[in-house]
């Protein structure tokens, strides 16, 4: 089977999508399937493929062209074929967002993290606001499978789209190969852990900390992670004035290589979100043995379980009093991280390997029969 897929995502600095889709290719090359043959496309016009040996055994294929523009070609007027950018003939073209990848024979499959975009268009970037919203309808019906991360996100897209269950493949994320840390971090610190734009509801969070930094003579810092958006710009000043300024710091994009280090002297992970699709974060977190509030919204209360604690993000008093309850009641937070230990291996990149292989399978077995019946 000749695979191609779009790492486009995870060029530059890998949050969400963009680790989602290393760590796939990263997960489909260590099968060593002789059967499958795996090309990674990028394209842009100064960032290059990296260097990895998790990318050995891929067929790298590095375009300079203008990410912007091959877009907006791409989602526009269909063209080129991947099969023109790369020289070579596929059965699968994977896009790791909702619209399809153009190839000229290959069974096309998308895979959706979550229809935030649809929703509340206004919290997403200029370029998805365009394309997306518009496109990912039409483009999920000519998909010839769809990928999607959560059966959160499953019934929002036969909700949204009217496409048949029938034709979706869950395949959520995978835990990362990290062991769990020895013991909780003496002080440590809360941690929010993500991309600063509107839906991961950074606002609401500084909400909720100024109503403990107000009750609570001891309170550890807040740290907040991720790479700020032009979005966040009302929040990193606010962070700057008192009374968050000594209390609440940023610390701007993490590498991968240095996330387990900033999980490891978490006392908790909060993830206030008004919608995810799954969530990483949070399973991180459980991974290293980090207790976790997050909100009871999207696909977030389906990856925590029982092995955490869920609130109303709408209501800074709910996130303050989870994050309070997790300080004051060491015993629920030690339940916390026993059975976020347990949750997290039920989680593996392996088996998100073998259901991405079969949705493959059902992709082409799908266009086969599409093209039978339309000879």
């Amino acid at each position: 089977m000749r695979v191609v897929i779009d790492y486009r995502p995870a060029l530059r600095e890998r949050s969400g999508v963009g680790e989602y889709t290393h760590q796939l290719v990263k997960a489909l090359l260590a099968r060593r399937d002789p059967g499958l043959e795996l090309t990674i496309f990028s394209s842009s016009w100064k960032d290059r493929l990296p260097s990895s040996p998790d990318l050995a055994g891929a067929i790298a294929v590095d375009r300079r062209v203008p990410v912007r523009l091959l877009n907006l070609s791409w989602h526009r007027l269909g063209w080129p074929a991947i099969e023109s950018l790369t020289g070579h003939r596929y059965d699968v073209a994977h896009s790791l967002h909702p619209l399809l990848l153009p190839s000229r024979g290959g069974a096309q499959v998308v895979t959706i993290h979550d229809l935030n975009f649809l929703t509340y268009p206004e919290r997403t970037r200029a370029e998805i606001r365009r394309d997306y919203g518009p496109l990912a309808r039409a483009h999920a019906h000519r998909a010839d499978r769809i990928i999607v991360v959560s059966e959160f996100t499953a019934g929002e897209v036969v909700r949204e789209f009217g496409v048949d269950r029938d034709r979706i493949s869950v395949c959520g994320s995978g835990a990362p190969d990290w062991r769990p840390r020895s013991a909780m971090p003496r002080g440590g610190y809360v941690l929010f852990f993500g991309t600063l734009e509107p839906r991961k509801n950074i606002g609401g969070l500084l909400d909720a900390y100024e109503t403990l930094i107000a009750g609570r003579e001891h309170l550890p810092d807040l740290v907040i992670a991720g790479k700020a958006t032009d979005q966040a710009r009302g929040w990193l000043e606010r962070i700057g004035r008192p009374p968050l300024s000594r209390k609440v710091s940023h610390i701007g994009y993490v590498d991968p290589a240095d996330r387990q280090k900033l999980y490891e002297g978490a006392r908790m992970l909060v993830q206030p979100s008004f919608e995810e699709g799954f969530g990483i974060p949070v399973l991180e977190a459980m991974t290293v043995g980090v207790p976790v509030v997050a909100a009871n919204r999207g696909a977030l209360p389906e990856i925590l379980g029982e092995a955490g604690l869920l609130v109303d993000p709408e209501r800074p008093e709910s996130i303050a009093g989870g994050i309070a309850r997790m300080l004051d009641d060491e015993a629920f937070a030690m339940r916390a991280v026993e059975q976020g230990l347990a949750r997290s291996r039920t989680f593996s990149w392996t088996r998100t390997a073998e259901r991405v292989l079969e949705a493959y399978q059902q992709a082409i077995a799908y266009r086969t029969r599409v093209s039978c019946a339309s000879a």
